[in-house]
Formats: structure tokens, sequence, C-alpha cells
């Protein structure tokens, strides 16, 4: 729903506004919609609809949670907006039972997410918000946004007041320093992996193309190019930092990582504990699929049938130490190999990085806060367990974060799996009382001496207003 800009007098003001709706903040979107008695809530997107990763929504690639992990079952599997109800109102369900899929195509669970956002009533589309800040006399956030036009240009702009404030502006792609200033020249193709499908038809007719990056999304990259060019003349190259071209952790132990009971133990380790562990945790969310790497090898194996080895190149254990142009059409990486120490230059004709994401800065929409913002030794935003940033006492509401706390709250943060629970959560917390009851319990695994507690509800918070938005 785009609808007008919605204006809120200061003496009336929202209980909770949202920032930016992907599936976290959508979620949170969903579940708010439910709370017995109400809330008044407004959520803000600056894209003109919901869209979820468009551009890597490959033919045949799944989700790698089950479906249960949709935006509301985990913790309400009684609400309207779960993706069995999305199933019930296409008429889909049986074909569903019948198909035994516990993991989804992405392409679905993205028009399941556009479902709800189509009609989940408060979201506001095409609106960006400028600025936020806190109003010490009224006690109450002031949230400047600015209405868009379908070009992107600006309309109207508006203001509204809040109690609470949940951040959910996402990550944004990451392009490691060496290959920056080759994204800005349009001649040769140097693409990010999040763009894959809209220069897929260019990355095809190029001569030769590089892969940069091991984890799942290169692998289905590459996984695509491989199946569509010719046998005997792929010609692609797969590079990446890691050691291996190694599976992603799926045993059921290994699983306990992505439930609240491991988050609750992380957060409670200290800060150079925890900034020691998550590089170490890489295998737990950002290698490759068991099923994409058979695919691979299958397919692989497959172009061997009547003799010769397949144009392609994998080589693990390279780092891209410097890149430039050769001629006008042409790209030359330097490489050096981390284990042998040697080192090589590659021409091609096209570059995917499919080198990540990193959680996207929060200077510009909370610069009027950094007085009241309180920061760890890193200079990162501290995140207490209910999922708030750690702001100065005299602040009063809450601005809750949702995938910008993986330094506080693990590798847990941007999965899937975990939105509901989170969600939850943030309005048991919001409204001091318990509209979703939480498992106290999630894992077999007691992962500290002691088993970290679930937070319980602060019964001095007073219940948010009940009026809804009109």
């Amino acid at each position: 729903m785009t609808g007008s800009t919605p204006q809120r007098d200061p003496d009336h003001p929202h209980d909770l506004v949202g920032i930016g709706i992907g599936p976290f903040n959508l979620s949170l979107a969903a579940l708010a919609h439910g709370v017995p008695g109400g809330l008044a809530t407004a959520f803000y997107e600056q894209r003109p609809a919901f869209h979820w990763h468009p551009g890597q929504l490959i033919d045949g690639t799944t989700l790698q949670v089950p479906f249960l992990a949709d935006l509301v079952t985990l913790a309400d599997p009684t609400s309207p907006w779960s993706f069995l109800n999305y199933l019930r109102g296409r008429d889909r369900l049986y074909p569903f039972y019948f198909a035994e899929r516990f993991h989804t195509h992405r392409t679905e669970y993205d028009a399941y997410c556009r479902w709800v956002s189509d009609h989940l009533p408060g979201l506001h589309f095409a609106h960006r918000v400028d600025a936020v800040r806190w109003n010490p006399e009224r006690g109450l956030f002031e949230v400047d946004h600015t209405r868009l036009g379908p070009d992107g240009e600006t309309q109207a702009p508006g203001r509204t007041h809040t109690r609470h404030i949940a951040l959910g502006v996402g990550t944004e792609p990451h392009v490691p320093e060496p290959l920056r200033p080759l994204t800005e020249q349009p001649d040769v193709p140097v693409i990010h992996s999040a763009d894959y499908l809209h220069h897929r038809d260019r990355l095809l007719a190029a001569e030769h193309v590089t892969v940069i990056g091991s984890g799942q999304s290169g692998a289905e990259i590459f996984l695509d190019l491989l199946r569509t060019r010719p046998t005997g003349a792929e010609k692609i190259h797969w590079l990446t930092r890691t050691e291996a071209f190694a599976p992603m952790e799926y045993s059921k132990l290994g699983l306990e990582h992505f439930t609240p009971d491991y988050t609750r133990y992380f957060h409670a380790l200290p800060e150079h504990v925890r900034g020691d562990l998550l590089p170490r945790q890489w295998q737990l969310h950002k290698a490759i699929d068991a099923d994409t790497i058979a695919a691979i090898h299958d397919e692989l194996y497959r172009r061997t049938l009547h003799g010769g080895w397949p144009d392609a190149v994998l080589t693990p254990g390279v780092r891209v130490r410097t890149a430039g142009r050769l001629a006008t059409t042409k790209v030359e990486l330097h490489l050096e190999h981390t284990q042998q120490g040697t080192r090589s230059r590659l021409t091609t004709d096209a570059v995917v990085l499919a080198t990540g994401y990193r959680e996207r800065p929060l200077g510009r929409i909370l610069a009027g806060l950094e007085p009241y913002m309180r920061r760890d030794s890193r200079d990162r935003p501290r995140v207490d367990a209910h999922h708030r940033l750690v702001l100065d006492p005299s602040v009063t509401g809450s601005l809750y974060v949702q995938n910008a706390e993986t330094h506080t709250h693990g590798v847990g943060a941007p999965d899937l799996g975990l939105a509901a629970w989170r969600s939850a959560g943030i309005l048991n917390h919001l409204t001091g009382k318990e509209p979703y009851p939480l498992p106290r319990r999630t894992a077999f695994t007691t992962f500290g001496l002691e088993r970290q507690e679930a937070p319980g509800i602060p019964r001095q918070t007073p219940p948010a207003r009940t009026t809804r938005t009109p």
C-alpha cells in the first residue's frame, strides 16, 4: 500500500513507526496488526513497492530456511498473514501439500511477501525517511519523511510523531576496495550478484566470465552460467578467498545456532569474545547449500561424459590484489594465492561479485540522535537484549533495530527463521504485556555452563496507546 502521507498530531502520536519495509519490518507490521486492542503504527519504505532481492531470483533457487520461517508462523501460527494462509487464498494448499516442499522457491517467498505488503494496512511505500530526532519536551520521536513520485522525484514533506521506532533498513551490497572503480565504468560488466538477473543476458554473451565469492549466491550464479554456456567452451573462472568451496553447516544441532537460546547466549558474551567468534562462524551462514554443491558437481561431471574436461576453473584460497581495465573491453585481475604465496593475472570479459552484503550505515537517518547514542569500544551502536539501541536514559522511547545487530546478537540476526521471534519480542517489550507468548527454551544444546534465560517483560513500561491509525 502506498497511501497518502500520514500526518499524525503530536497530541495523538503513533505507538510505533517502522523505517524500511523488508521482510523483518514486514514481519513486525504483520504481527503488530494482530496485537489485541490494536496499535497505532506506520511503516515507511523508499522503494515504490516490496521486492526481495529481485536480481537474485534465479529459476529453481530455494530459500535456505523451511516455509515455517515465514513472517509470522513461529510466533503466531494462527495469523492471517502466514504463508499457508497465502496458499489457501490462492487455492494452492493441496498442490503445495503434494509437492512435499519444506523449502520454498525464492520467487514464491517474494510473491508471498508482496501479497502481505499489498494487503496489510499502515504501509507507506515511496516514502523516504530523511531524519529522526528526539523531542524531549513532548517525550516523542519526530520522523521527517518525503513522499516520492513515480520517478523518485520529491513531492511532499511530512512529519510523524511516535513513541517508538523500529529500524529495518536492511543491508547493502559489498564491493571490495580493489574492484570498486570497475563498477563505476559501464564498458565491461562488473556487477554485484544483487543485480545478476538484470545483467544476465549480457553476461551470457561475454566470452569469458569470472565469478568472485563462494557463498550461496556465488554458487547459484556459477551453476546458472555453467548450465547455459556451451559444453567445452564454458570459459568460466570461479574464485574465492575462503580455503574451500565448503558446505553450509546444516546438521540438526548445528542449526541450533539460529535459535533464540543461542542469540541470548551470544548477547551475554563479552564484547571481545563476540568479535573473535563471529569470523570463525562463516560456515554457519556464508557457505554453500549441499544440494547446490552436488548440482554443480553433477553438471561438471556430465560435461566429461564424451571425453575432455569443461573449460571451467574453480580455485579457492585466492584474493584479488588489484584490478584494472585492459583496453576498453576487458578486465585484468591481479590475483594472489594465500597459501602458496604465488601471484598471477587473469583477463576476463565480465565479473560477477558475489561478495556479500554489509549492514547499511545508520548515520544519515540517525544523525539527530547521535548525542544520545551509546557505542562500544569499536564505535558500533550498543544494542540491548530487547533489540533496542542503548540510548541516554533521558530518551524514554525505544528505538528497536532489525538486522543491524549481528555484532551483539550473532549470526542469527539476518536469518529469516528468527524474524517472527524477534518481532514478537519487540511487541511484547513495547506493550509491556505478552500478546505473543514466546518459548522459554528452543534448543537441546546448552551453550554455556549456565543457561541464558529469556528476558522478562518489563512491567514498568506503560502500555502503549490502543488507538488505530485512521
